[in-house]
């Protein structure tokens, strides 16, 4: 009898480790890969800091083509993935397809807030604050007058952070000159470092001297570019300041890792519905750490705090790229 029991117990766990992993979360990687030392590196580490916390596993794709958004999505779905965690708006078409099909699973969408669906979490961020706040640092760290933007994909999403920025920067000087670079109008304009190099070099030839880089992967090449010829850059999404010490102003932090962390952490009971990130969420800022703090003087810092507060009790208002796809200072 004891022997039974024994088998029937072992039977049962069995089965609960097989159901613990048929919910196993999952995470798909955009285009760029998830060592892109940015936007889906910042999702990477918010799922391994879940993992390591407890001890749980979760799948996971690095999107090679935009064919393989759908397929990818079908597949976590038909293999019990709960939640199916995705990068980018990108993925906004396939899931408006796929996430009706599978009505038991819950997918989280990270910057998408425009579909429909009771299974779907939509994550957006304020990203014009926080890029505003660089902006100001930019501008107070510039000695030519003339600060620099470099956009990965030409999309409304990456003109938000570039309006952001230069708002910020002519807060500070309204007399500066802000000049702005898209890498390309496809996908591959995230993983482009060379391109972001070649920018980066046009744009020191235009005067700048701090670029900011908001471009995935190809912001690696800018912020490369810029230490080797002896300007400042501005890192994106994830904390880049480490990857030239000294040579990074600072970087605008975007928390995918918290919304991604969070998602993990809810498991199948997460709350579904669209939810955005701001300074007052501390879902967007800027980082400050020992790579950095020689070049944030007290003043820089004293400023960037004060407007931060502003933003957040509405007293200071930054503009949005989306209100009416335009910005009040810069021209795309």
């Amino acid at each position: 009898m004891s022997l039974m029991k024994s088998l029937m117990g072992a039977a049962a766990a069995i089965a609960v480790t097989a159901g613990t992993t048929f919910a196993d979360p999952a995470v798909i990687f955009d285009l760029g890969g998830k060592f892109d030392k940015s936007f889906n590196e910042a999702a990477y580490n918010g799922a391994k800091r879940w993992a390591d916390e407890t001890g749980g596993t979760f799948r996971e794709i690095e999107l090679q083509s935009e064919a393989q958004r759908e397929q990818a999505l079908r597949r976590f779905a038909e293999a019990g993935s709960n939640p199916v965690i995705t990068m980018g708006f990108g993925m906004a078409d396939p899931l408006s397809s796929v996430a009706p099909d599978y009505p038991d699973t819950k997918f989280v969408a990270i910057d998408v807030n425009w579909l429909d669906g009771e299974n779907l979490r939509q994550v957006s961020f304020a990203e014009h604050e926080g890029s505003y706040l660089v902006g100001m640092m930019a501008a107070m760290a510039s000695k030519s007058d003339t600060v620099g933007f470099i956009g990965g994909m030409d999309i409304p999403l990456i003109r938000h952070f570039a309006c952001g920025y230069a708002q910020g920067a002519k807060a500070v000087n309204p007399d500066i000159t802000v000049v702005a670079n898209m890498t390309g109008t496809t996908p591959a304009a995230w993983n482009d470092p060379v391109k972001g190099s070649e920018l980066t070099k046009a744009q020191i030839s235009q005067g700048a001297d701090v670029v900011y880089a908001a471009a995935g992967g190809t912001g690696v090449g800018v912020l490369q570019t810029a230490a080797d010829e002896g300007i400042l850059s501005i890192g994106v999404d994830s904390n880049q300041n480490h990857l030239h010490p000294g040579k990074v102003l600072t970087s605008m932090l975007k928390r995918v890792d918290v919304a991604v962390y969070e998602a993990m952490k809810a498991g199948t009971d997460l709350e579904t519905g669209k939810f955005t990130m701001g300074l007052a969420e501390e879902g967007v800022g800027y980082a400050l750490d020992d790579n950095n703090a020689p070049l944030v003087s007290a003043d820089m810092k004293a400023a960037v705090d004060a407007a931060r507060e502003q933003i957040i009790k509405g007293e200071l208002n930054v503009a949005s790229y989306y209100a009416d796809n335009s910005c009040p200072a810069l021209s795309f």
